[in-house]
């Protein structure tokens, strides 16, 4: 059965999904974060097959998250470098985490923490903000569209 493409969606949260919500993704983009950058070190990091990887990361590739460079100059050899619009992930990564370390362990079970390499502190919870500052709570969170122009 073939899966439901999502990338020409009208919705930002269904073509996201289509680009990095596929299985292993995620853990490629966790991975990456953390410094990997060969194809060896993630297929190691992750034991997922290497046809399985090599579809992940060309997908992500593709789609302008990660890209493809020579791993030093004149090289033969590649690797795997988070683009901006990579790096830009790291706020969704922190949320997931934080959401599976409160969810999914028991009280003080979880295998690591995140921590501010300047300072040494604990991240503090992503929250949603107001534009004023204030934390915003799910209920308080809406939909506008946006009128595009000619309409």
């Amino acid at each position: 059965m073939q899966r439901k493409v999502w990338a020409e969606e009208n919705c930002p949260m269904a073509r996201a999904v289509d680009l990095i919500g596929e299985w292993g993704s995620i853990l490629i983009l966790r991975e990456a974060f953390a410094g990997v950058r060969r194809f060896d070190d993630f297929q190691h990091n992750l034991q997922m097959s290497r046809n399985l990887l090599t579809t992940r990361l060309k997908k992500l590739v593709e789609g302008g998250v990660l890209v493809r460079q020579p791993i030093a100059e004149n090289a033969k050899r590649l690797e795997y470098v988070l683009t901006p619009m990579g790096l830009d992930l790291v706020t969704t990564l922190v949320a997931l985490r934080q959401w599976g370390d409160r969810w999914l362990f028991a009280d003080c079970q979880q295998p690591a923490r995140l921590i501010d390499l300047q300072d040494g502190s604990a991240i503090p919870p992503v929250q949603i903000r107001a534009a004023s500052g204030r934390v915003v709570s799910p209920a308080e969170i809406g939909m506008e569209e946006i009128k595009k122009a000619g309409n």
